[in-house]
């Protein structure tokens, strides 16, 4: 029988450093640190002395501070809810999918609205011709809405939307379908987005100024406490942050910051916090950043209780923040695809170790095109094998006691609180979002992580490391955009003709005098306007005619691209090559960046600008929402040398040719145009064919496509001379 002659002797950490700096690089054990873009450093190797100081490294799972998840037993007893973000084209098809998804293992619903519906509009709006049924489902009245959960009990499964513009006719679309279907508000179940403040940084499917939408949130969680108890008010959202180029402190303290103000709304109504604060949720991104996703999702619930606390709340369901995830579609690549299967995973399980209460994974071809059936099923499957054959939801918190995960954890509360208490010398969230500092913030650091996937600092496998000689070509789902906006048309007439059009005149008017006087609720009326069958639209411009429409200002950042990118290759080069062709041309390369229909996704369109701006461009931006007549006749008037389109909500193939049609007929068909963004591979030569001089999809470097934009202008002048 073996045993130790010799007594066991700990290793001490100065022991450790002398073995570590044997490999270490130049024998410094620092260089092994890792410094995040949150401002965190995180070493090879924790010790109990990193902990020994930490007040919550002995809290249980259920109780204050709720670090270890927001319920005591977590996924031993009920695993997360399974959610599928989809919407496709039309509510038939998209019921369809609905259907199919909860016969096959999913346990609730989770709705995508095309732009058209976000952003207020019905379908036969002409600023929306190439958005109707793009990107999420066209919904234009309580028709479409009773179409969309056909055979779907609203009693007994949980709908989740994503909607912040157009909220009040789209809630109250959902509100008076389920009564139509015989179930009454008290027994809805489910989540509205309602976050408007995110909107204004970073997504931008808002409708109208801060201020009034900010009274829209505070109506809807007044209406929602007093008659839908089971119904969370609010979903607050870090996701789209993290999507526009947050890194997760900023994510975490910006939402949080958020919330924080929305309960000061609803204070500010009158009602009391335990009353309502309850039925708050989060929303988070999930993305590759393994350890501090996880230990976001811990810090969150620590730093939430404390700002509760803030607010006198007494009940542990005001304290405890309780969060919906989705696995990030930035960190899906349209190179090597199949790989986008591992990183949903790998960011399924950080969600699920952080605590999550549901959670949507995003299919593999989601950087290419709408999923579909086939890679919905792949991940929605992901999330049934973590739930099903892993064993992972058999422990509370596994990585409760870890040393480096509670010092993380600490860390990355320390880093948001730091941010949070900023936003709050500055008079709260609301006034921070107004002066355009919270946004450039994200925009900064999106462009400093895209300067180190550029320049190869930060590796993306497939994109600029190990990448494939060939692409293999994937099956992809296409939308006939004129198909559905036809259809979205008819059904509107039909229901026209069908109302009573007198008392549609009135509802809508009760809404208007209810805003122009700041009386009474607007989720109320707007409940009584859809049972009229007034349409999203006609709510819409009921109110826009109060309160205006949201311009959001053109700035961006300059010199971020630049420092992050450094000295990496071709990067001088081009700056010189730019230079000669402003002392040759006399001036320099003028590009326009547009934004054109209702995609309010701007990451890639101020990422671009930053970077050629950096690189001695001149660049001008498009203000959002664009029209092709608008974007040209505004490139013209700029003179400019190229207009750059970038898409992600598949409208490309209305908008691309059409803005390339405009510029002939105005006689200005010398301007290049050239596209970037989410863009099917077999929609390219289409967009050759139409007159688009360079297509650049994502995880293009961006030196590649401005040498190659600075070649075309080239070009373009050249044909001018001859």
């Amino acid at each position: 029988m073996w045993c130790m002659t010799t007594p066991f002797k700990p290793s001490s950490l100065s022991d450790w450093e002398t073995a570590a700096a044997k490999s270490a690089p130049g024998g410094d054990v620092a260089a092994l640190n890792w410094h995040t873009p949150d401002g965190i450093t995180i070493k090879p190797l924790y010790t109990a002395d990193d902990v020994k100081d930490l007040p919550h490294t002995n809290t249980l799972p259920g109780f204050e501070p709720f670090i270890r998840g927001p319920q005591a037993t977590m996924y031993a007893v009920r695993p997360w809810t399974i959610r599928q973000y989809a919407g496709f084209s039309t509510a038939e098809e998209s019921n369809a999918f609905y259907r199919k998804a909860l016969a096959a293992g999913g346990q609730g619903v989770s709705v995508a609205f095309d732009l058209a519906t976000h952003r207020g509009y019905d379908s036969d709006h002409p600023r929306v011709t190439g958005d109707v049924g793009k990107a999420g489902v066209a919904i234009d009245s309580v028709e479409d809405m009773k179409i969309l959960f056909n055979q779907i009990p609203l009693d007994k499964v949980s709908v989740s939307m994503t909607m912040n513009g157009a909220v009040l006719p789209v809630l109250a679309g959902y509100v008076v379908a389920a009564e139509e279907q015989g179930v009454a508000q008290a027994d809805l179940s489910g989540t509205i987005q309602n976050d408007i403040l995110k909107e204004f940084m970073v997504r931008n499917t808002y409708i109208y100024p801060p201020e009034p939408s900010i009274r829209i949130i505070g109506d809807i969680i007044e209406y929602t406490a007093k008659h839908m108890p089971k119904f969370n008010s609010i979903s607050i959202s870090g996701y789209h942050m993290q999507e526009a180029g947050a890194n997760q402190a900023l994510e975490l303290a910006f939402t949080l910051a958020d919330g924080k103000e929305y309960v000061k709304t609803a204070i500010g109504k009158g009602l009391d916090v335990d009353g309502f604060a309850g039925r708050l949720s989060f929303f988070w991104a999930i993305g590759m950043n393994f350890y501090l996703e996880i230990a976001k999702m811990r810090a969150a619930r620590l730093l939430w209780c404390r700002i509760m606390k803030g607010f006198d709340a007494k009940s542990p369901k005001s304290l405890m923040l309780r969060t919906h995830c989705q696995t990030s579609g930035w960190s899906l690549t349209e190179q090597d695809p199949y790989n986008n299967i591992v990183r949903t995973t790998i960011e399924g399980m950080a969600a699920v170790f952080g605590g999550t209460q549901s959670l949507h994974t995003n299919s593999f071809d989601e950087a290419i095109a709408l999923p579909t059936e086939f890679s919905s099923r792949i991940a929605r499957n992901t999330q049934l094998i973590i739930q099903e054959e892993t064993h992972i939801s058999a422990v509370v918190d596994p990585w409760a006691g870890s040393y480096m995960m509670e010092k993380l954890t600490q860390d990355m509360a320390d880093a948001a609180w730091k941010i949070i208490e900023e936003v709050e010398a500055m008079g709260g969230m609301t006034k921070a979002v107004d002066s355009g500092w919270a946004k450039l913030k994200i925009e900064a650091a999106a462009a400093e992580k895209q300067a180190r996937i550029d320049s190869g600092k930060d590796v993306i496998v497939g994109v600029n490391k190990y990448k494939l000689k060939t692409e293999d070509a994937i099956e992809t789902r296409d939308i006939d955009n004129v198909a559905v906006r036809d259809g979205q048309i008819a059904r509107l007439k039909e229901i026209k003709l069908k109302r009573d059009a007198a008392e549609v005149i009135r509802v809508l008017a009760a809404i208007k005098n209810a805003a122009e006087t700041n009386t009474g609720n607007l989720l109320n009326f707007s409940i009584q306007a859809v049972r009229a069958r007034a349409t999203v639209g006609e709510i819409s411009d009921a109110l826009e005619a109060v309160y205006g429409r949201h311009r959001a200002d053109t700035q961006k950042v300059t010199g971020v691209y630049a420092a992050a990118y450094d000295s990496a290759e071709g990067w001088e080069q081009l700056k010189k090559e730019i230079a000669e062709f402003g002392e040759t041309e006399g001036r320099r390369p003028r590009v326009m960046i547009s934004k054109l229909g209702q995609d309010g996704h701007d990451r890639g369109a101020k990422v671009v600008a930053t970077a050629f701006a950096d690189l001695g461009f001149d660049v001008d931006m498009g203000p959002l929402f664009q029209t092709p007549e608008e974007c040209a006749r505004q490139a013209i008037e700029n003179d400019v040398h190229a207009v750059g389109v970038s898409t992600l909500a598949a409208g490309h193939k209305t908008l691309v040719p059409a803005i390339i049609a405009e510029l002939k007929k105005q006689g200005a068909d010398d301007i290049i145009v050239f596209v970037g963004g989410v863009i099917p591979r077999p929609d390219y030569e289409m967009l050759y064919e139409a007159g688009v001089k360079g297509i650049y999809g994502p995880g293009t470097p961006i030196v590649a496509s401005a040498k190659d934009v600075l070649e075309e202008i080239r070009k373009a002048l050249a044909g001018l001379q001859k």
